[in-house]
């Protein structure tokens, strides 16, 4: 189980592998403004391909080091559940955060932009933070009806497929793209590129994303209120 290996190591995965999957989602839509720069449909499937494979392969490759959270609410939902304890938090959420931004950088690097870059990408409007909730809302529910369940146990790529499912859906049924993510969110913040976000709208979108966080444990409560049947 994962809760058994030393802190340290666990959040350097969190570390890495968010550090990847920003990586993935912001060099995706570096190369897909230069491939297709005519049509923003087209960039947005390349880069929800992109995203959803490198998802995929993230989290079944983290997951027994750390649990391949990749996400704060995700930690902190995980902590509430008792799942592990709060102490993790405090550990793996930095760890993502900053992860986050050095992969926005590596992505930026490998395009030979300038390595440190700030978006212009304005992305607000309350149809759009309302859209982050349900992103939030959604993502929870799936990773943790599939761990209270057991099912996740039972399948061990179940949580990986459902969630580069889900994610891969949401890109495209939510108005904001389903960012879902607090570290993936301020990660973003340092690419001006279709995948980026402007400073000014990452704290609108963070709240929404807490917000669906908690409607989610509210549902779970309600929906699976029995302890989950496995640990990671």
């Amino acid at each position: 189980m994962s809760a058994q290996l030393p802190l340290a190591r666990r959040a350097l995965a969190e570390f890495v592998a968010t550090a990847f999957l920003v990586a993935a989602v912001v060099g995706s839509g570096i190369a897909a403004q230069t491939l297709s720069p005519n049509d923003v449909g087209l960039q947005l499937l390349e880069n929800t391909i992109a995203t959803a494979g490198a998802l995929f392969a993230i989290i079944v490759t983290f997951a027994p080091i750390s649990g391949a959270h990749l996400n704060p609410v995700v930690t902190v939902v995980d902590c509430f559940f008792k799942r592990r304890p709060w102490a993790d938090a405090t550990a793996y959420i930095p760890a993502q955060i900053l992860g986050a931004i050095c992969g926005a950088v590596i992505a930026n690097a490998m395009f030979a932009r300038a390595a440190l870059e700030f978006s212009t990408k304005d992305r607000s409007g309350a149809n759009i933070y309302f859209a982050e909730v349900v992103a939030t809302l959604g993502l929870v529910l799936v990773i943790f009806l599939l761990v209270r369940t057991g099912r996740a146990g039972e399948h061990p790529l179940a949580v990986p497929a459902a969630v580069a499912g889900y994610i891969t859906a949401a890109y495209w049924f939510t108005s904001s793209t389903s960012f879902a993510n607090p570290a993936v969110t301020i990660g973003r913040a340092f690419s001006n590129s279709f995948a980026g976000i402007a400073p000014s709208s990452v704290t609108p979108f963070v709240i929404a994303q807490c917000v669906g966080a908690v409607l989610a444990v509210g549902l779970l409560l309600v929906l699976a209120p029995a302890p989950e049947k496995t640990n990671d």
